[in-house]
């Protein structure tokens, strides 16, 4: 994700090969696991290391303290995330309102939901962390991509579309934490999310621009 990561959140370097890969992987699902077993305060990198079978030494040399750790686990998430909602609106380009909105809210549920003990811990992690950039980062590509999206929209236009994509984007991504916030059984959560994409697509139609009517 391009954004500017603080010095002191660096990691010391970044994996180029496979073994190193699987290694920080492993680390990350550690950090994960320690996250929602002890908490953010609790989580030590000593602690992480010992639950990815990793050395103390082996991990630090990817991540001088935890923060850098949270930092990282985060940048790769939310990396992920981005890629996944570009993706998702590409393919969606020239469809109907309709269609875009429900393929935005489902590939983000989807994504948040996939793994929500992630998204947790996640959430818990970001209380010890400087995460602005990484947040910026995020909005800046989500922004652009569904904009660009909604512009093509077959049977839609907008005076405007960034105060609308805005809009929209803030109700689905607070609604999304909301869930997660009040931990909602599964039954209750697909019923916000059903009227979350109603609730959208109502509206996009009220603020679409329309027709002038005709002369006389």
């Amino acid at each position: 994700m391009a954004s500017t990561t603080p010095a002191h959140l660096t990691p010391r370097k970044r994996p180029r090969q496979a073994r190193a890969t699987a290694t920080v992987d492993a680390i990350f699902e550690a950090t994960i696991q320690v996250l929602l077993t002890d908490g953010p305060h609790r989580l030590t990198t000593t602690r992480v290391a010992a639950r990815a079978g990793v050395s103390v030494g082996t991990m630090y040399q990817y991540f001088p303290h935890k923060q850098a750790l949270f930092y990282a686990l985060n940048e790769r998430y939310l990396d992920d995330l981005a890629e996944t909602v570009r993706n998702t609106c590409e393919a969606r380009h020239g469809a109907p309102i309709v269609d875009m909105v429900q393929a935005l809210v489902t590939t983000y549920w989807d994504a948040k939901t996939k793994r929500p003990e992630v998204t947790r811990a996640l959430y818990r992690s970001v209380v010890e962390l400087d995460n602005e950039a990484l947040l910026e980062a995020f909005a800046r590509r989500v922004d652009a991509a569904t904009a660009a999206m909604f512009a093509s929209a077959s049977d839609a236009g907008f005076a405007d579309l960034p105060v609308v994509n805005l809009t929209l984007l803030t109700t689905i991504f607070g609604s999304v934490r909301s869930v997660f916030e009040r931990n909602l059984p599964a039954d209750e959560a697909a019923a916000v999310r059903r009227q979350l994409i109603l609730m959208c697509v109502a509206y996009l139609d009220a603020v679409r621009l329309r027709p002038d009517p005709p002369a006389g």
